[in-house]
C-alpha cells in the first residue's frame, strides 16, 4: 500500500511545500491538493513549487475536474511538469464539486468526464488525440507519462471509473462501502475486457493519530459534510434506495444545505448533522495501532493507496507517526505475507 497526504493551497503556499517535504521525508510517495481555484490559490502553481522543493514525491489534484479549464490546457500542466521535473505527476479527476459551484455552475456529465479524460491522458502521455475536430499533440512533449485516477460515489460514476480510469479515487475510509464500490469498479473494468488488478484503488479520508476521540471528531467532521454534498446529489438523481449503501445515505436526512467558504475546513459551523459514528466510518482516527487495524482491512479489500487529508491541527505529528510506525508497520506485514 502506498500512502499520500491531501493538502489545501492555503497561504502562504512556502507552507504548503513545507509540508510535502515532510510528507516526503516520512515516506509518503504522494502529496495531492484541493483543485479549487476561489477558495484556495492555484494548485498547478504550488506543485511545481513542490516538484522542485523534493526529490521523488508524486504531485496531482484532488481532484481536478473539467469544467474549469480548457482539457489541452490541463494536459499541457501535466507534460510540461513532468518535462520540467521526470515523471512525478498524476491526476485526480471528478465531475467537479467546490470549483463549479462557487460560480453556480454544475458538475459535468459523465460523457464530459470520460470525453476529458481520454484527451488528457493522451496528451500528457505524449501521444496525438482527436478534439474538437483537429488531431492534436503536442511537438514538444517526449516521453511524459500520466495516470488519471477517477473520483466517484454514484453507480454510473463507479462504472466509469472501471472502464476508463487507471485509478478509482474514493473519499471515505468506511471498509463496508469501500468493499462495494471497488466491487462494481472491478466488475465495471471485467465487463470492458480490462484487467481489474491493474486498476489503482486510493481510499482517502482525514487521518488524525490522537487519543481525545471528542476532539478528533470535531476536528474532522466537516469530511462527513463534505461527502454529503456528493451523496445528495446521488440521492437526487437515483433516490435513497438508488443501490448506493444506506450507511452512505441516511445521514444526510438532517442535511439543510452547504457553504463552500466552509469547504474542507475543521470547525465548520455547518456540519452538525454529521453523528459521530459517521466520523468515526469516514476517518481513520484513533493510536498508530487502531491505524494500523483499520488499514489493513482496507488493503485486504484491495486498495492500493490510502491518501490522509490534513485539515486539522495535529498536521506534522500525525505525519510523524505515520513515517515512524504506520507505514513500516503495514509495509512490513505485506513483505511478510509474501
Amino acid at each position: 500500500m502506498d500512502f499520500g497526504v491531501v493538502l489545501q493551497t492555503n497561504p502562504p503556499a512556502s507552507r504548503t511545500v513545507q509540508l510535502a517535504q515532510l510528507a516526503e521525508a516520512h515516506g509518503f510517495s504522494h502529496v495531492w491538493t484541493f483543485d479549487s481555484h476561489l477558495l484556495w490559490e492555484e494548485p498547478y502553481v504550488v506543485h511545481s513549487a513542490i516538484l522542485n522543493a523534493t526529490r521523488r514525491i508524486t504531485v496531482g489534484p484532488f481532484v481536478t475536474n473539467p469544467a474549469t479549464r480548457d482539457w489541452t490546457v490541463t494536459a499541457s500542466v501535466f507534460a510540461t511538469l513532468n518535462e520540467m521535473y521526470g515523471n512525478r505527476t498524476i491526476c485526480g479527476i471528478g465531475r467537479g464539486d467546490s470549483a463549479v459551484r462557487v460560480t453556480n455552475g454544475r458538475p459535468t456529465s459523465l460523457k464530459e468526464l470520460r470525453e476529458s479524460i481520454h484527451v488528457i491522458r493522451e496528451l500528457a502521455n505524449s501521444r496525438a488525440v482527436e478534439y474538437n475536430g483537429a488531431t492534436l499533440q503536442f511537438p514538444w512533449s517526449r516521453g511524459s507519462s500520466l495516470d488519471v485516477w477517477v473520483a466517484a460515489y454514484g453507480p454510473l460514476a463507479l462504472r466509469l471509473a472501471g472502464e476508463v480510469g487507471d485509478g478509482f479515487i474514493l473519499q471515505l475510509a468506511d471498509p463496508d462501502i469501500a468493499e462495494w464500490m471497488i466491487r462494481v469498479v472491478k466488475d465495471a473494468a471485467a465487463a470492458a475486457g480490462r484487467d481489474p488488478e491493474s486498476i489503482a484503488f486510493c481510499v482517502a479520508a482525514p487521518m488524525y493519530i490522537g487519543t481525545d476521540p471528542g476532539h478528533m471528531r470535531d476536528q474532522c467532521r466537516w469530511f462527513g459534510g463534505m461527502v454529503g454534498n456528493h451523496v445528495a446529489d446521488i440521492v437526487a438523481k437515483y433516490g435513497a434506495q438508488g443501490g448506493v449503501p444506506a450507511a452512505l445515505t441516511d445521514y444526510i436526512a438532517g442535511r439543510e444545505g452547504y457553504d463552500y467558504n466552509s469547504h474542507g475546513k475543521s470547525g465548520n459551523d455547518h456540519v452538525d448533522f454529521v453523528p459521530d459514528e459517521i466520523v468515526d466510518r469516514f476517518c481513520v482516527l484513533g493510536t498508530a495501532e487502531e491505524h494500523i487495524a483499520k488499514l489493513e482491512r482496507l488493503r485486504e479489500l484491495g486498495v492500493t493507496q490510502f491518501a490522509g487529508y490534513l485539515q486539522h491541527d495535529n498536521k506534522e505529528e500525525t505525519m510523524r507517526v505515520y513515517g515512524e510506525t504506520v507505514i513500516p508497520a503495514l509495509s512490513a506485514h505485506i513483505t511478510a505475507k509474501r
